[in-house]
C-alpha cells in the first residue's frame, strides 16, 4: 500500500475550481483548457488528488513531439542515429497547489511522468520541457535536466538517464 498522501489519475471530471498553485496562467490552465486538450487527444492530463480531502493538489500534462537533433549536445548527437529529429515527451505543464508546495509532490509528478513515458508503448528518446521561469528551470535542473542549445528555455534529460535517477529514489 502506498504511503503517499495523493494519487495519480487521468483527469476526469473532478473538482478542480479551488485549485491555486498562483500562476494564473496554470490555474486557469487546469480550469478551462485541460479537458479539451485531453479530450482532442492533443495533451494527456494527469491530476494529484489528496487522499483525505479528494482535491487535485497538482498535475501535469505529457504529449508526443520531436526536437531537431542538432539542438542537443553534440557528445550526444553522435551516440544517435542520423535522423534529423529526435522523438520526446514533451512535459508542457506541470503545477502543485500552493497549500502543498514544498512537500516534494513536484519531484513525485515528474517522476510519475517519467514512468509512465517508460512504460509507454511509444517510443522517447528523452523528456523535454520549456521552463516557465527561473525557478522552474532550477527545479528541473536539480533533476539532471540539460539547456537545448537552440531555446535557453527548454531543457531535456534522457530517459536512460531519467532512469538512473528514477530508481536512485
Amino acid at each position: 500500500m502506498s504511503d503517499k498522501p495523493f494519487r495519480v489519475e487521468p483527469l476526469r471530471k473532478q473538482d478542480r475550481s479551488s485549485f491555486n498553485c498562483g500562476v494564473d496562467e496554470l490555474n486557469d490552465y487546469l480550469r478551462k483548457q485541460a479537458s479539451q486538450d485531453v479530450r482532442r487527444r492533443y495533451a494527456t492530463c494527469l491530476v494529484a488528488i489528496d487522499k483525505q480531502t479528494t482535491k487535485v493538489v497538482g498535475y501535469y500534462t505529457l504529449a508526443m513531439s520531436s526536437i531537431p537533433v542538432d539542438g542537443l549536445p553534440e557528445d550526444l548527437q553522435q551516440k544517435l542515429p542520423r535522423y534529423p529529429l529526435v522523438p520526446v515527451a514533451r512535459l508542457d505543464r506541470l503545477a502543485v497547489d500552493q497549500a502543498c508546495q514544498g512537500q516534494r509532490l513536484g519531484a513525485a509528478l515528474l517522476a510519475d511522468a517519467i514512468a509512465r513515458t517508460v512504460a509507454a508503448d511509444v517510443a522517447a528518446y528523452a523528456i523535454v520541457v520549456d521552463a516557465k521561469d527561473k525557478k522552474a528551470e532550477m527545479f528541473y535542473e536539480h533533476f539532471g535536466f540539460l539547456k537545448l542549445a537552440r531555446s535557453p528555455t527548454s531543457l531535456f534529460l534522457p530517459i536512460s538517464e531519467a532512469l538512473k535517477s528514477l530508481l536512485a529514489e
